[in-house]
């Protein structure tokens, strides 16, 4: 393959992650804020958000492993989407039969699983074509450890489904943060073609 079809490929890639990062990042501060409206109880509301939740992290994996060429990252992409559909449905049922304490240990878990593999998938995107992936990288290392705090709460003795919204936002912060960045970068690798 020649430079200029590179070129084309790395564009298109880039392109189309900055808007899977930007719709990722409107969708989750939309959840955030619809969520933590009714928060308060697991009513059918809140469980039907619950579900929502990984559904459009399942969608975005999805969508990412399509445009993603082959190799380790676009398996873990799977495997992430995969793990999220799943989820969906255990955040359901947890929601409807396992209160409080079960919805924060599924989503704890599921925090932490896919804050390893957005790690995984930061550090292997980084270089020319997708910038240093610092948005992604702090997000999963994040994802990880508010993980390992929601699992501890789920234990406790007052667990509190509030603490969902303020991770949504900040995802979905970084998430534009991304976003920016690489626009930024595909401005820039505009500028010097």
């Amino acid at each position: 393959m020649n430079k200029t079809a590179v070129q084309a490929v790395s564009t298109t890639e880039r392109s189309s992650l900055i808007r899977l990062s930007l719709g990722r990042g409107v969708l989750a501060i939309g959840w955030a804020l619809a969520f933590a409206v009714v928060s308060d109880t697991l009513g059918v509301v809140a469980v039907a958000l619950l579900v929502a939740y990984p559904l459009i992290d399942a969608v975005s994996s999805l969508i990412d492993y399509q445009e993603m060429p082959d190799g380790p990252e676009r398996r873990v992409t799977a495997l992430n989407g995969a793990l999220s559909a799943v989820v969906a449905v255990a955040l359901g049922i947890a929601g409807a039969v396992g209160g409080v304490g079960a919805v924060l240990g599924v989503f704890g878990a599921w925090a932490v699983v896919s804050g390893a593999a957005q790690l995984v998938v930061g550090l292997r995107r980084r270089g020319p074509v997708f910038g240093k992936q610092w948005p992604t990288l702090i997000s999963g290392g994040l994802s990880f450890l508010v993980g390992l705090t929601y699992l501890a709460q789920a234990a406790g003795d007052s667990p509190s489904l509030h603490v969902l919204s303020v991770y949504a936002t900040g995802g979905g912060v970084f998430f534009l943060a991304q976003a920016a960045l690489l626009a930024w970068k595909s401005r820039q690798s505009a500028g010097t073609n």
